[in-house]
């Protein structure tokens, strides 16, 4: 029967193309969210921005009382009242040397302004010129995602209500430095500009004369230059996460696709057996499940011939007998002889029970395979087990059939086998039927365990044995074949289907065990029986 008869026909397979793979999807997103969230998250809440906001305060902040004690040395006095003399105050201011982006102004007591360091010095707002050559693309590029990164990371600000300096107005500034208090703010202009400024309270005899506020408007140029510093990296880390995602999708999505495809090919009789050693090769986990889908494929195929056999010999088998009958009801309708008709009927009778026995056994064969695979394995103790048999055959035992005697060892610790216990059992009581059919009259049928280690691996060995014929050395491997079956002379006919040492070789072999036949011979050759030993790893206990 060919394959797709027994899978069954589907729909035509799906084809998954690299663009549409759900893996490699999920590789990619994968790959890049944690990037991508990093990444993020630096540009909005970067703490290089905050290191460079605090690090500007505090370099105003020093540059602020340097000024403030020329300041309160040069320009107050004590008598009759503590002073701020502003002629001396605004010379003092216009001598100072501030960076360009850096701007003054001083107060005094009551707030009023005294001197702007800007009008005083006479300097001239200025910018810097622009380049003899436009900005390049990737300089572009890095303001424009400067420029969004800053209004996001305002925006967020702006709702939580929180910032990591105080955003505090001129008027609120000045009002806390004249109270004696140094006081830092941060502030966007309506251009979008982030200034920072410290007000410093200018001091004579404990008392404030005035105050020197101190702004810088340098804050967004340095962090739109240090996040284009950070574009060539993120760029390389996003690149680095593309190609290991591509090579994990190569690696990973490209041969479970191959795989499917290949088993698609299997269901839709295009291929009898998945074949793929370029994968089942690889020595990781994608070969693991190569190596496990073509030894399942290879089952498969085994399993479908070997049943295509099965039901070759089934029927077979079913066609003797009912050719049989069929010629003897054909040739009882014509015979007169009432002692032939009988002899015609018990030919009927027992080819009737020959088909009985046929199809009994081939129901059990056909589910056995069936019931293991379901059956949960647990400890079986065989001793026990075997014992039971024993008793429960010579118990049953009628007069002149064979004794069946389980030689128990009272040296042997308890053991176990790990299987099916009903399976187990009926293994032993198929080995214990051929053999009692073999048998003499009043003879007997030997059961006896022992144990062995094999490559530290612990094994009980069954065996049984009769004082029949023996089997031909010709036929030691033959008789575990399906419904063969060798009687000897005067056995009674459509007893055996020939099925029981193939079921006893089949159990035995699902639970990773071993059954041969040989024969008891003594020292000169002569044989005395026919023995099968039967082979199941072991679980030893103490009693």
């Amino acid at each position: 029967m060919p394959i797709q008869g027994i899978l069954g026909l589907a729909s035509s397979p799906k084809k998954r193309s690299f663009s549409n793979s759900r893996i490699a999807r999920l590789i990619f997103i994968s790959n890049l969210a944690g990037l991508l969230i990093l990444v993020i998250g630096a540009l909005i809440l970067n703490e290089m921005r905050v290191g460079l906001v605090r690090a500007r305060i505090d370099s105003l902040n020093t540059q602020g009382d340097l000024i403030v004690s020329v300041l309160a040395e040069g320009a107050t006095v004590g008598e009759p009242e503590p002073q701020m003399l502003n002629p001396q105050a605004r010379r003092i201011l216009k001598r100072l040397d501030l960076a360009p982006s850096v701007s003054a102004r001083l107060y005094d007591e009551d707030g009023t302004l005294v001197g702007d360091y800007a009008l005083l010095s006479d300097r001239v707002d200025q910018g810097a010129l622009p380049g003899l050559q436009n900005p390049g693309p990737l300089e572009d590029v890095a303001t424009g995602i400067s420029d969004f990164f800053d209004w996001i990371a305002r925006g967020l600000q702006a709702k939580a209500r929180r910032s990591f300096v105080q955003e505090l107005s001129y008027e609120e500034e000045l009002r806390r430095a004249l109270r004696g208090q140094a006081v830092a703010g941060e502030r966007v202009t309506e251009d979008g500009q982030r200034i920072v400024s410290v007000s410093v309270p200018v001091q004579r005899v404990q008392a404030v004369v005035g105050v020197l506020t101190l702004e810088a408007s340098d804050v967004t140029e340095i962090v739109r230059r240090e996040r284009s510093a950070l574009l060539p990296f993120i760029g390389v880390a996003i690149a680095m996460s593309l190609i290991s995602a591509g090579f994990m999708t190569w690696m990973v999505a490209r041969p479970l696709r191959k795989l499917a495809g290949a088993a698609d090919r299997i269901r839709d009789g295009a291929a009898e057996r998945l074949e793929l050693p370029e994968l089942s090769r690889r020595q990781d986990e994608i070969g693991d499940l190569a190596g496990s889908l073509e030894a399942m494929t290879e089952a498969l195929f085994d399993r479908i011939v070997a049943n295509e056999a099965f039901a070759a010999d089934v029927a077979h088998e079913l066609k003797n007998p009912l050719t049989s009958i069929r010629s003897a009801v054909e040739t009882l309708e014509r015979v007169e002889d009432p002692s032939a008709k009988e002899r015609l009927r018990k030919v009927i009778a027992s080819d009737v029970r020959r088909l009985d026995r046929l199809i009994t056994d081939i129901s059990n064969a056909s589910r056995l395979e069936a019931q293991i695979a379901r059956s949960p394995t647990e400890k079986v103790d065989l001793e026990h087990l075997l014992s039971e048999l024993a008793d429960t055959y010579d118990a049953i035992r009628d007069e002149g059939e064979p004794h069946v005697q389980f030689r128990r060892d009272e040296d042997l610790r308890a053991f176990y086998v790990m299987g099916r216990e009903g399976p187990l059992g009926q293994v032993f009581r198929n080995l214990i039927e051929n053999a009692r059919s073999f048998s003499p009259p009043d003879g007997k049928v030997m059961i006896s365990t022992r144990m062995f280690l094999n490559q530290d691996r612990l094994f009980v060995e069954t065996v049984v044995e009769d004082e029949g014929p023996g089997i031909p050395d010709d036929k030691l491997e033959k008789v575990f074949e399906r419904f063969y079956t060798d009687r000897p002379a005067g056995a009674k006919f459509g007893r055996n289907s020939g099925l029981g040492l193939s079921i006893v070789r089949q159990i035995i072999e699902g639970h990773r065990g071993t059954v041969v036949a040989s024969n008891r011979a003594d020292a000169s050759g002569n044989v005395h029986g026919a023995r099968f030993t039967v082979t199941l790893p072991a679980i030893l206990l103490d009693r």
